[in-house]
């Protein structure tokens, strides 16, 4: 029953994000269609998740902090469907431990490596989170750029505006040859740096023409 719900949202923001944000999305071929799979992006507006999520022709799981929908019920609906909810604070060892456990299991789990919203829409620093999952999972890691987001919806603004949005995939990081390489704080730091290194560059190729 949560595969046909999810599915249903799937269309229905795909078809939202498509008439109203005339969204683009480009290196859907990157994407495996199948197997453990870490999926990051970088996050400017509330935007963000129905649009990645839309963006990704299978299902995912998403980390997201524990008070992002601070609505009675809705919590429940949300994990049900797929949310991973996070403590900010520090490292959530349950919250990545159930990441962890999706991602060993064959399924796909989006992860924002800044661990909050942008303030002024530029790329933050990531955090070790990210380097953690890996390194428990082995999984090869998917950067994507969100575009557009922060136009249409800033952080801390409650206006909507239909402007252009846009994914952009980039190939998937195997970084399985680097653990034996680093140390483990290092090869957190690594992880970190490198995909958003290649989130940034996807960010500067700009919105896809057409």
């Amino acid at each position: 029953m949560n595969g046909l719900l999810y599915w249903t949202l799937w269309s229905f923001f795909r078809a939202v994000s498509l008439t109203f944000f005339r969204a683009r999305t480009t290196g859907t071929e990157h994407i495996p269609r199948e197997g453990g799979l870490l999926i990051a992006a970088n996050h400017a507006s509330f935007l963000d998740i129905p649009l990645l999520g839309s963006s990704i022709p299978r299902r995912v799981a998403f980390l997201g902090r524990q008070d992002l929908f601070p609505i009675p019920g809705l919590n429940g609906l949300l994990q049900w469907l797929g949310w991973i909810p996070i403590r900010h604070d520090r490292l959530d060892r349950t919250g990545f431990g159930k990441a962890v456990e999706l991602i060993n299991e064959g399924k796909a789990v989006v992860i924002y490596p800044e661990g909050t919203r942008s303030q002024t829409g530029r790329l933050g620093p990531g955090k070790p989170g990210l380097g953690t999952i890996v390194a428990e999972t082995r999984c090869q890691v998917l950067p994507a750029y969100i575009g557009g987001t922060f136009d249409a919806l800033p952080t801390g603004s409650a206006r909507l505006r239909f402007r252009p949005v846009w994914v952009a995939f980039g190939k998937p990081i195997d970084f399985s040859a680097d653990l034996s390489r680093h140390g483990k704080k290092e090869f957190y730091r690594h992880v970190s740096q490198t995909v958003m290194d290649r989130i940034a560059d996807l960010g500067h190729a700009g919105r896809p023409v057409g």
